[in-house]
């Protein structure tokens, strides 16, 4: 990230460039007025360096400027995007060095051609504006195209795992005994756990946890499953055991204060993950199940019930160990939630390794295909029967997308009643020889086959029977087309 000192030094660069080029002085000219070298002028227009108040004075006075006016934060109107930048929390904290960028190396684009970054940064402030994108919708896709870049699998954290349950002398065997973790915090980190204080604040909603820091105090909401309290415990231990200060207090989504924040909380979930879900043993489990003729669901639910963990849980844990043990990279993870039956279907979480983004999220309020297997489960739910708790289910489909891409899909799907929240997690697997080969039940015939699209608005698929909106924007592609058509015909005179 860049430090507070390079933001300074690269704003008074960028103000002393152009006040130069405005007085129609040269380098060389401005140099030799102001008693300095041609490249130390130089070093400091490109933020290298930043010039002691006796040249800030001299330069100020041949410039025509105050000190004041020269020093100030503050830069000309034309520049004034690059300078909302340089000083955003977004810059700030955006992880450069995570994806092998060096700061140093961003400030020189900026000083070397300031118009042009102007007027790029310019662009991408406006199409953040028209899409109401917010600080912390750069962060998520930052963390995101961090885990696609490492295939999810963080070996570092795998054996911070491994080193702990040593450590502590903890049973690693499924399902985990989640006590050890209550006396872990307990005795090495000083919590109290108190499962009553949370339900006097029903004006919070449903969270599930909140943590004090001054009493170090854990609050978790009654009637939690052990798998989602022993999540919470889990991400409770990663935190102090991590030593990661910068923290959310909260289980639940809240505007995020920088990326550390988002990337330590996305470091205690992995940890939680793997220690509740031990990597060797469910490997194995995971060899076992893909070895299988044909596709069994039971199997699947066996190995949720052996781990008693949440669905989300482990079709998360398994994205982490798909492409490091089996070969398999070409994958995405989908989580959709609807509010209730009316409500509309919500990707409340994305992630692609096999960087073909297909299916992705939709930000203009289209309609995402009804065919796809995490929506179909969700809907036929829904009309089951109201029975006493929620509905669950799991599925399998092949999804074959118009540019050719098919899909083996693993949705694991849960619904309650038709004014309750319904949620499905999606992990899809490119079919290709490499699947073949690791996950036999591939061509079995009892998984259902289907041609899906991305949304229904930009659906081609004629007569489809579960269509949630005309296909609009096929449409107006059509007649675009039509009018291009009509018109390279009217300029060659036809």
């Amino acid at each position: 990230m860049l430090s507070h000192g390079q933001v300074v030094r690269l704003i008074f660069g960028l103000k002393l460039r152009e006040l130069r080029q405005e007085r129609g002085f040269t380098p060389a000219e401005l140099a030799r007025a102001c008693d300095v070298s041609v490249s130390y002028l130089n070093e400091i227009e490109k933020g290298k360096k930043y010039p002691k108040a006796d040249k800030i004075l001299s330069l100020s006075k041949v410039l025509g400027v105050s000190y004041d006016q020269l020093t100030s934060l503050t830069l000309s109107r034309r520049l004034e995007p690059i300078s909302e930048l340089l000083q955003s929390d977004l810059l700030k904290e955006f992880p450069l060095e995570m994806f092998g960028l060096d700061p140093l190396r961003i400030v020189e684009l900026i000083a070397d051609a300031p118009a042009k970054m102007n007027a790029f940064i310019s662009t991408l402030f406006e199409i953040a504006r028209n899409y109401e994108m917010r600080q912390e919708h750069f962060f998520l896709a930052a963390l995101r195209s961090f885990q696609e870049m490492h295939d999810n699998y963080f070996e570092e954290l795998e054996q911070d795992v491994r080193t702990f349950v040593v450590e502590h002398k903890l049973q690693a065997a499924a399902p985990f005994d989640r006590a050890q973790l209550e006396r872990v915090l307990a005795e090495q980190y000083g919590y109290t756990i108190d499962r009553a204080a949370l339900d006097q604040y029903a004006h919070l909603g449903r969270l599930r946890s909140v943590f004090q820091p001054k009493i170090r105090r854990l609050l978790l909401r009654q009637g939690l499953t052990g798998a989602q309290e022993g999540f919470v415990l889990g991400r409770e231990v990663a935190f102090n055991y991590l030593r990661l200060r910068e923290r959310p207090y909260v289980n639940a989504s809240f505007p995020v204060r920088s990326f550390e924040e988002v990337l330590n909380n996305f470091r205690a979930s992995y940890f939680a993950g793997a220690l509740l879900m031990e990597e060797e043993t469910l490997v194995r489990d995971l060899q076992r199940f893909f070895a299988s003729k044909k596709w069994e669901p039971a199997l699947l639910l066996n190995l949720l019930t052996k781990y008693d963990v949440s669905p989300e849980m482990f079709m998360q844990r398994i994205t982490n160990l798909l492409a490091r043990h089996f070969g398999l990279q070409s994958l995405f993870f989908l989580r959709f939630d609807q509010a209730n039956a009316s409500a509309g279907y919500k990707l409340t979480k994305e992630l692609h390794l096999s960087r073909l983004h297909n299916p992705h999220g939709n930000e203009l309020h289209e309609h995402y295909c009804r065919r796809w297997i995490s929506l179909r489960l969700i809907a036929e739910l829904r009309q089951q029967p109201t029975g006493l708790g929620p509905k669950f289910t799991l599925g399998a489909q092949r999804s074959c997308y118009p540019n050719g891409d098919e899909y083996l899909c693993l949705t694991v799907a849960r619904a309650g009643s038709s004014i309750e929240p319904a949620v499905s997690v999606t992990v899809g697997l490119l079919c290709d020889d490499n699947l073949r080969q690791k996950i036999r039940f591939l061509d079995d015939p009892a998984i259902i086959q289907k041609e899906v699209n991305e949304t229904c608005e930009r659906c081609t698929i004629p007569n489809c029977e579960v269509r949630a909106a005309a296909p609009v924007e096929v449409e107006r592609r059509q007649r675009q087309q039509e009018l291009e058509e009509a018109v390279a015909a009217l300029v060659n005179g036809g």
